[in-house]
């Protein structure tokens, strides 16, 4: 884990584009806010690893937005509910649940179902999100925070150690 994280930091104070952090943790977001088997996440598994992103970035994202589904859960259960017993909406959960494919995706299921919607609803801002976090932090954070006792405390720590063999370099 420790190592996941200094893959991450290394990421962030590289010369690496802030779009492909962005796009890592938007598809971690729809991960990580979804059921684990579900069969739109290996579909975002096989765009992760195709396209050009920071996977480190990726693998914390899915982490950090697991543990914010889980209070999230009550939400994507009563949105996939909503649409589920929306009678203008039958006819398409009726010719979905026709299809084999359609039967493994689980849109059956309220908390897959609305948990999917509302991280694709919030897929393209969580990409501008991201950018904007990564930018602000390059340009403003880095140099402030390495002034911190604890980030000082870190840098005598295994976890700087990790994070230095991994960038050869001695910023944090």
């Amino acid at each position: 884990m420790l190592t996941l994280l200094a893959k991450l930091f290394k990421a962030l104070n590289s010369e690496s584009s802030s779009r492909q952090i962005a796009l890592a943790i938007a598809l971690g977001m729809i991960i990580g806010l979804t059921p684990t088997l579900s069969l739109h996440n290996v579909l975002i598994l096989l765009i992760a690893f195709i396209a050009r992103i920071n996977l480190s970035a990726f693998f914390v994202a899915i982490g950090g937005f697991s543990l914010l589904a889980l209070g999230l859960a009550p939400v994507f259960a009563s949105v996939g509910e909503s649409l589920l017993t929306n009678a203008d909406l039958n006819g398409l959960w009726q010719g979905l649940y026709q299809s084999n494919l359609m039967k493994l995706a689980h849109f059956h299921n309220t908390l897959t179902l609305g948990s999917l919607v509302c991280s694709l609803i919030l897929f393209i801002p969580m990409i501008f999100i991201s950018k904007q976090l990564v930018d602000r932090y390059r340009h403003h954070l880095k140099t402030f925070i390495e002034k911190f006792k604890v980030v000082q405390w870190l840098k005598g720590s295994k976890f700087y150690n990790a994070y230095q063999s991994l960038t050869g370099t001695g910023s944090l």
